[in-house]
């Protein structure tokens, strides 16, 4: 949080909490009944208008589930960077998170309502540019609403904080509410207290009077069209935070009618973002790390592309050391839905001809030749090298692909190396574990790329000598079998469409970002065990996305 933001902010939120005055404080101590401050209790005091909202939980339990994460360096690192944080935003305060604001504050639900208007900001140019250009931006328009959940304590803070200097407070009424400006350095705040309940803050005192709106009977986000559906939100354990967008289209075409800088989308692009119906996405925390899921309400009429699951038996031909790999399958499939939607798109068919013609002259069929026998799974993978022309870089690359187009795929191959002869690549053949190999060379480096078949409808290309030789001999044990990859990938929905894995294992990847990141930076991605995104279509009006950040648990 930027520190001018915060200093004001905070003298804000106890300023509004005691405009409940000595009638509140009345009501306070007989107890009386208030409203949730869950995610559907804040909904309900924001504006219909939201385009999507965002509830992070104050539960002490769900953050705590973090702290059994990390190496001791990470969370020592963690520990600094939080404190720095405090002090930043507390200063110049006797505030305390813990002690002030913690014990009332419930869940932080943040709505972006649809921007007013458009704001011009000066670009920041030389003094000697001629005709400086102004960049034209929409002003942001946020709504926070802070649920109440101890009201004695909320009083006391705010009492706390009126005594604050170098701030200034000022009232009024708003339909028999009463809404506080707090301006610190020109900058003001305005904030409410609904029914004793939830605290409302905005930088735009309309947002503010639009919430007091909704509060009175106005149509709130809790009952707007494909909103109430999603509140229910995600479930992820120890759930930190909830996402939800209602109107997916509408909110991609609100952000882009209302920023001149922006182009206008094509009708093609809008009717793809029309398949989407809504979103809502969760984060938590389990035994395995940090999770996202996320789903996606579908219009079932608009989807063009037919999801099928991927069986993963292509992870299996990947050695043990892979630490990064892309699967899923029927790319065929995929690459008909794309010439499909280019009828619909001018500039995509213009796109999509260039590359079928500079193909044609080289004898390759873009659709037949390069797509067309891709019907199976494929996998794309990146294996540890430092031999060859891997030496530079420390890893080389390798594609498997299932087809049930074996001769389509034979007949691709031998055009691509008749090709690379035609431009002085040496190719050349050699029996690896039993396979015959075909590698394209070069003098004093050894092999650029190899390709060859691993059993009758299995293909692979690799970039390297070492990285084919670990594809066809296959010495170790396969990647599906490693503990790594079942560790990040092990908890992750099944049957689905295939992975994206990433193992951050210090022997590994990280060797190979070192000179590009900070020590610090270092420290924290030490803690990470790896990274692993799967997605599945239960249904044609559903797509499901899940992610997992698997971290190492403390050491005791």
């Amino acid at each position: 949080m930027p520190e001018s933001r915060s200093k004001f902010l905070i003298p804000a939120v106890g300023a509004a909490v005691v405009v409940a005055g000595s009638i509140a404080a009345y009501t306070y101590l007989k107890g009386s009944s208030v409203g949730s401050t869950d995610a559907l209790g804040s909904a309900k005091v924001v504006p219909s208008t939201a385009l999507m909202a965002t509830y992070i939980t104050t539960d002490s339990q769900a953050w705590a589930k973090l702290q059994q994460f990390g190496t001791p360096e990470a969370q020592k690192l963690v520990a600094k960077r939080l404190e720095d944080l405090n002090k930043q935003i507390f200063s110049d305060s006797n505030v305390s998170y813990e002690k002030d604001i913690k014990p009332w504050a419930g869940g932080v639900m943040i709505a972006v309502l649809p921007p007013d208007r458009v704001k011009p900001v000066q670009l920041n140019l030389p003094s000697s540019a001629p005709n400086p250009a102004t960049n034209v931006q929409p002003e942001q328009n946020i709504l926070v609403v802070v649920g109440i959940k101890d009201k004695i304590s909320a009083l006391n803070f705010a009492n706390k904080l009126k005594s604050q200097k170098d701030v200034k407070f000022q009232e009024s009424d708003y339909q028999g509410q009463k809404i506080i400006e707090t301006t610190e350095n020109g900058k003001p705040t305005y904030s409410v207290v609904l029914n004793n309940s939830h605290l409302v803050l905005a930088p735009k005192k309309q947002a503010v009077e639009k919430a007091i709106d909704t509060f009175k009977g106005q149509s709130s986000f809790a009952n707007k069209e494909g909103a109430s559906s999603i509140l229910k939100g995600v479930d992820v354990k120890n759930s930190l935070a909830q996402i939800y967008v209602p109107d997916y289209a509408g909110l991609v075409q609100q952000f882009a009618a209302t920023n001149p800088q922006a182009t206008q989308l094509p009708p093609q692009t809008l009717a793809q973002l029309k398949q989407v119906k809504s979103v809502v996405a969760g984060v938590g925390v389990d035994d395995a790390g940090v999770r996202v899921k996320a789903i996606a309400n579908l219009d079932p009429q608009l989807i063009k592309y037919q999801y099928q699951s991927s069986p993963g038996n292509i992870i299996g031909q990947f050695p043990i050391d892979t630490f990064a790999l892309v699967s899923g399958s029927g790319i065929s499939r995929g690459w008909e839905t794309v010439v499909e939607q280019s009828k619909d798109s001018p500039e995509l068919k213009q796109a999509l001809e260039q590359v079928r013609g500079q193909l044609k002259f080289v004898n390759i069929d873009l659709d037949k030749d390069i797509f067309g026998w891709m019907n199976g799974e494929f996998a794309l993978g990146a294996i540890p090298s430092n031999q060859g022309v891997l030496a530079s870089v420390g890893f080389g690359g390798a594609l498997v692909f299932d087809t049930s187009d074996r001769k389509t795929a034979e007949a691709t191959f031998t055009k691509l190396d008749t090709l690379a002869r035609t431009q002085q690549i040496n190719i050349t053949n050699r029996n690896i574990g039993g396979k015959d190999v075909t590698e394209w060379q070069i003098p004093r480096q050894g092999a650029l790329l190899a390709h060859g078949w691993l059993d009758g409808d299995t293909v692979f290309v690799a970039v390297g000598g070492p990285v084919a030789e670990a594809i066809a001999e296959r010495k170790s044990e396969s990647l599906d079998k490693s503990e790594a990859f079942k560790a990040v990938t092990g908890s992750l929905q099944k049957p689905n469409g295939g992975y994206f894995y990433l193992d951050m294992d210090t022997t590994k990847t990280l060797p190979l970002v070192n000179s590009f990141i900070s020590s610090e930076a270092n420290t924290i991605l030490s803690s990470i065990r790896g990274f692993g995104i799967t997605a599945t279509s239960p249904d044609k009006s559903t797509s499901e996305l899940e992610m997992l950040l698997a971290l190492k648990t403390t050491a005791k």
